[in-house]
């Protein structure tokens, strides 16, 4: 069979942009009372910038490695693929240590006792606690997405095995094992952080990673672009505005309640159907539009670009920053003086970041 991903050697910059504006709203969104975060996508929708960038690691994983498979040979691809593993698995642990030794100082400092985060691991003491961590054994709130993306990435190899012979087949296995973990709960990995296992059901999201393997395929078939479909392009646009009205805290904007439905919010631990519905229809629409092709090209949009091309080094310092930001709040309370340096601090060190990284990259690359 021809190879699935036949483009591997060249970036989508619309996966770039998206994903590093996906960084940039999670740093927001991880830290409490956090007045920007409330017109981030989770409380304009059903799903938010996690999905995205889950969705976002199944395709880049297609473009980077699925070439690579015909043209490195199975073994080498396997190397890298643990090395990438490897790499994710670094940066958690530091992300883990740095987080347990900055909390205990500031317990140590201030006499306040985090209420949740890594408040788990320092509670079976801290080294018991890094233990554990590094075994992915305790996962807290706030550092448990790199674990999973080392789970769906090792897993890599057999969906592209499947793929390779029939994309529906593979989708049509992930969705079941979906299905499966959002009907039985105890369908997970053990988290002693929390009861539930981990946060991020690696059972339930593996399909959004299928999700993204299957649009790199079918994005590197149409030329860059998802068929449109007048219908469905209504039927999408219709959702994002019943998800719209349905997400928005209309009390906090001091608003009438416009909710079209009671309900509650829609569980994100198994990416529950209305917040995968909601994924769906925003990925058709994006990667259906020739213009989001052209924005992404953009000279305005670059800083974004270096976010998502390295999404690594920046979701790290993100945590890192979203922790002091949190350490900062809950110390002197979120006045509007500190959320406007958290917030502008913290994003400008990201994309500061980004740019240094790339600009090495393109440096070590010049002939």
């Amino acid at each position: 069979m021809t190879d699935p991903a036949p483009a591997s050697r060249k970036r989508d910059p619309r996966v770039d942009v998206l994903r590093g504006l996906a960084l940039l709203i999670i740093f927001i969104d991880h830290i409490p009372n956090n007045a920007p975060a409330l017109i981030t996508p989770h409380n304009l929708g059903f799903s938010d910038a996690a999905e995205l960038f889950v969705l976002f690691a199944g395709y880049s994983a297609t473009v980077a490695y699925g070439g690579l498979f015909r043209r490195a040979g199975v073994p080498e691809t396997l190397k890298r693929i643990a090395m990438r593993c490897l790499r994710i698995y670094v940066f958690q642990a530091g992300l883990l240590l740095a987080t347990l030794l900055i909390v205990r100082a500031w317990m140590d400092a201030t006499g306040l006792v985090p209420r949740f985060g890594v408040a788990p691991l320092l509670q079976m003491g801290l080294w018991s606690g890094l233990w554990r961590g590094l075994l992915l054994n305790a996962l807290p709130n706030y550092l448990d997405i790199l674990p999973l993306y080392i789970v769906l990435l090792a897993a890599f190899p057999l969906y592209y095995a499947g793929i390779r012979r029939s994309v529906w087949a593979v989708l049509s296995l992930s969705g079941l094992v979906w299905v499966l973990a959002n009907l039985d709960p105890a369908l997970n990995l053990p988290n002693a952080a929390a009861d539930d296992g981990w946060y991020f059901n690696p059972f339930a999201w593996q399909f959004l990673f299928a999700i993204g393997m299957a649009l790199a395929v079918m994005v590197a078939a149409g030329d860059g672009l998802l068929p449109r479909r007048a219908w469905l392009t209504a039927a999408c646009w219709a959702y994002l505005a019943v998800s719209l009205f349905q997400a928005v805290p209309w009390d906090v904007f001091g608003l009438p309640d416009m909710r079209p439905f009671e309900m509650a919010v829609p569980d994100k631990a198994r990416v529950s159907p209305l917040r995968l519905l909601h994924i769906l229809a925003l990925i058709y629409l994006l990667f259906g539009s020739p213009v989001l092709h052209r924005l992404a090209t953009s000279p305005r949009l670059r800083p974004l670009e270096w976010c998502g091309r390295h999404s690594l080094e920046v979701f790290a310092l993100g945590c890192l920053a979203a922790l002091i930001g949190r350490i900062s709040y809950r110390t002197f309370g979120p006045s509007w003086p500190l959320q406007v340096s958290v917030n502008l601090g913290g994003l400008a060190a990201m994309i500061a970041l980004a740019w240094f990284l790339d600009r090495r990259a393109r440096l070590s690359a010049a002939p």
